[in-house]
C-alpha cells in the first residue's frame, strides 16, 4: 500500500479490506462526453484512480453517454488523451453506459412488472408543477396509477418510436411527499430521437443518469463509487435503486468536497461559451481551466497531481486560491525545467573592441542542480542582443534602484564578459536602436578587476545565431475572484489583459532542438512551454507557464 496522505475515503476502503468486505478494491470515473475535462476533474480523477493504485485496486473509465444531443467523439478523445497525460491508466478497455442499454431497458420493464414503474404523460411543465417544493410535498400524476400491463405497452411503443418526443417519460413510482426531491417519482427514461455516437441509431429512447449511474457501477462491479457532494441527496435514489433490481453487486456511493478555484470558471455551458463567442482558441486555449488548456499552457501532470494532495480530500467544501496552483506548477518546474537564455523586447549591443566576424562558446549547465541535464552551448559573438528594460542612458540612477546596464557603467553578462556600455545610437525618432559596448577581457568566469564594478548580471542572446521566437504571454482569464457569483455574467469580468503576444523575440539557439511541450526556464523572466501544436524549429512558438514569482494585483 502506498504511503500517500490519507484520508476519509482511504479509512473506509482501508476499514472495508480489513473487515473482508471486499477482496479487491474497484472505483471508476464516469465523465459526460460533452465537453473537455477541467481543472475539478483532475481532481476526481486524481482521487479516484489515486485510491486505487493506493490499494492495488483497479478503476474503470466508463463514458456516461445517455444524451446523445451533446456527446461527440472529439470529447471522448480529449477525455482519454487527459487522463493519461495524468499518468493513470483505466482498467481494461474503456466503458460505456450505452454498453449497458440492453440491461438497463430489461431492468425498467423488471421496474414495471414489479409496480415500482409507470409511464407518465404529464408535460415537462405540468411535470415540475406536480413535483412540489422543498416546502410542499409533490402530488400524484394521474397517469401513476396505469395498471402494469398498459405500462409495459406504453414503454414498449416508446422504444419503438411509436411516441413522440416529450409525449411521455418513463418514471419511478416512490413517494411524491418525500422530503428529498430526488425520490419524487424521478425520470427513468425520456424519449429523444437522436442517433448515438456508439449505438447508432438502435435506440430512441435513452436513461436518465439516476437510474444508468448505479446499474452501471453494479454491472462492473465497483466496490465504491466515490463522487462529489452535489450527488448526496442522490445517494437514496442510488441505493432504492440496487434494492430493487436483481443488479450481480451492491456498490456504495460515497462524496467528497468538489475542487472550487477562485479566478475559475467550471462550468462546462459557460465554457463552451467561451468558445463559441471567440472569446478564447478553443477548448485547450491555454488560459482555459481545462486539463488540454493546461497542459498547453506547461502545466505538468506531476504539479496537478501535487496540487491535488495539497488540497486534499473531504467534505467540507471551500474556494481554493488559485495561488496553490501556482505553487505546485512553480515548484515542479523549478526542480525540472531546463534552463535558458530568452530576449523578449531585443535591443542591440555592438563590442567595439571585437573584431567583425568574432565568435566563441561558452557552456552552461543546463540546470543549476540537474547533471543529468548536461550543458547548453552559449555562441558569444560580436553583437548579441539584451532585453531593452535591462539598460537606461540616465546615469544617475543609483545601484540599489537599477542592477543593469547604464551608460559609462558595468554588468556582468549571464555566463559570458562583463562589459560596458560607451554609446548610444537613437533613430531619428529618438528611439534607442543600438548601445556600442566593450567587453572586459579575462571576465568570463573570473571576478571583476580592480576599479570595475558590474551593477548586476543580465541575460542576453547572440544577434547573428539566436533564433527568432514568438512569446505569448498568458495570464488570468478573469478579473476577479467570483467571476459568476450571484448570477453576474461572467463575461462582464473578463480580463482585457489575459494574452499579450510577442513577436521579434530572440532565444539562444539551443532551443531550436526542443521538442513540443518541453518547458524551460527562461532566466529572469519565468517558465514557458514549446506550444505542443504550433512552434516549429525555425518558428519557434513558447507560452508562458507562469512567471517566476506572483506579480498578480487584485482589482477592487
Amino acid at each position: 500500500m502506498s504511503d500517500k496522505p490519507s484520508n476519509f475515503l482511504a479509512t473506509i476502503i482501508e476499514d472495508d479490506l480489513a473487515k473482508g468486505k471486499h477482496d479487491k478494491i474497484v472505483t471508476r470515473f464516469p465523465p459526460e462526453p460533452n465537453g473537455y475535462l477541467h481543472i475539478g476533474h483532475a481532481k476526481s480523477i486524481c482521487v479516484n484512480f489515486g485510491l486505487a493504485q493506493q490499494f492495488g485496486g483497479v478503476c474503470n473509465l466508463r463514458f456516461d453517454d445517455t444524451n446523445p444531443e451533446k456527446e461527440e467523439q472529439e470529447y471522448i478523445d480529449s477525455i482519454k488523451a487527459d487522463i493519461h497525460w495524468l499518468g493513470f491508466e483505466w482498467n481494461e478497455t474503456e466503458k460505456y453506459t450505452s454498453n449497458y442499454f440492453d440491461t438497463l431497458y430489461d431492468y425498467a420493464v423488471h421496474l414495471i412488472k414489479n409496480g415500482d414503474a409507470y409511464v407518465c404523460d404529464l408535460s415537462g411543465d405540468q411535470a415540475r408543477e406536480y413535483r412540489g417544493t422543498l416546502t410542499e410535498p409533490g402530488r400524484n400524476s394521474p397517469y401513476r396509477d396505469r395498471t402494469v400491463e398498459e405500462n409495459l405497452a406504453l414503454f414498449e411503443q416508446m422504444r419503438n418510436g411509436e411516441l413522440d418526443e416529450g409525449s411521455c417519460a418513463l418514471r419511478a413510482k416512490i413517494d411524491m411527499a418525500a422530503p428529498n426531491m430526488n425520490l419524487r417519482d424521478p425520470i427513468l427514461y425520456r424519449i429523444r430521437k437522436k442517433a448515438h455516437h456508439q449505438t447508432g441509431n438502435k435506440w430512441c429512447i435513452y436513461p436518465s443518469y439516476d437510474f444508468a449511474h448505479g446499474q452501471s457501477d453494479a454491472l462492473e462491479g465497483v466496490t465504491h463509487s466515490i463522487c462529489t457532494l452535489e450527488f448526496e441527496d442522490h445517494r437514496p435514489l442510488y441505493d432504492w435503486f440496487i434494492s430493487k433490481l436483481p443488479v450481480p453487486a451492491v456498490p456504495r456511493q460515497y462524496e467528497f468536497a468538489r475542487l472550487n478555484v477562485n479566478y475559475t470558471i467550471t462550468s462546462k455551458r459557460k465554457l463552451k461559451r467561451l468558445v463559441d463567442d471567440g472569446v478564447v482558441d478553443g477548448w485547450d486555449d491555454p488560459r482555459m481551466p481545462t486539463i488540454s488548456g493546461m497542459r498547453r499552457r506547461g502545466v505538468t501532470p506531476a504539479s496537478l497531481r501535487h496540487f491535488s494532495d495539497m488540497v486534499g480530500t473531504s467534505r467540507a467544501g471551500g474556494v481554493v486560491d488559485l495561488g496553490m496552483l501556482d505553487f505546485a506548477i512553480r515548484e515542479d518546474l523549478n526542480d525540472n525545467a531546463p534552463r535558458a537564455m530568452a530576449v523578449l523586447d531585443p535591443l542591440k549591443v555592438v563590442f567595439t573592441n571585437l573584431p567583425e566576424g568574432h565568435r566563441e562558446v561558452f557552456t552552461a549547465p543546463g540546470h543549476p542542480n540537474r547533471e543529468d541535464l548536461g550543458e547548453r552551448e552559449l555562441p558569444f559573438t560580436r553583437e548579441i542582443y539584451i532585453d531593452r528594460s535591462d539598460f537606461n542612458e540616465d546615469s544617475s540612477l543609483s545601484r540599489k534602484k537599477f542592477k543593469r546596464l547604464v551608460t559609462g557603467e558595468w554588468v556582468r553578462l549571464r555566463n559570458a564578459y562583463i562589459i560596458q556600455a560607451d554609446e548610444v545610437i537613437k533613430n531619428d525618432a529618438g528611439e534607442i536602436t543600438e548601445i556600442r559596448a566593450k567587453v572586459v577581457e579575462g571576465t568570463v568566469g573570473a571576478d571583476a578587476p580592480e576599479g570595475v564594478r558590474p551593477r548586476g548580471v543580465i541575460h542576453w542572446v547572440s544577434a547573428s545565431e539566436g533564433v527568432p521566437a514568438t512569446v505569448r504571454l498568458y495570464d488570468r482569464l478573469f478579473d476577479t475572484e467570483t467571476p459568476d457569483r450571484g448570477g453576474d455574467d461572467f463575461m462582464q469580468h473578463l480580463n482585457p489583459e489575459s494574452l499579450k503576444v510577442l513577436t521579434g523575440c530572440v532565444v539562444e539557439p539551443s532551443l531550436a532542438k526542443g521538442a513540443a511541450e518541453q518547458s524551460y526556464q527562461f532566466e529572469r523572466e519565468g517558465y514557458f512551454v514549446i506550444d505542443r501544436y504550433e512552434s516549429k524549429p525555425d518558428a519557434l512558438v513558447f507560452n508562458r507557464t507562469i512567471g517566476l514569482k506572483e506579480v498578480w494585483e487584485r482589482k477592487v
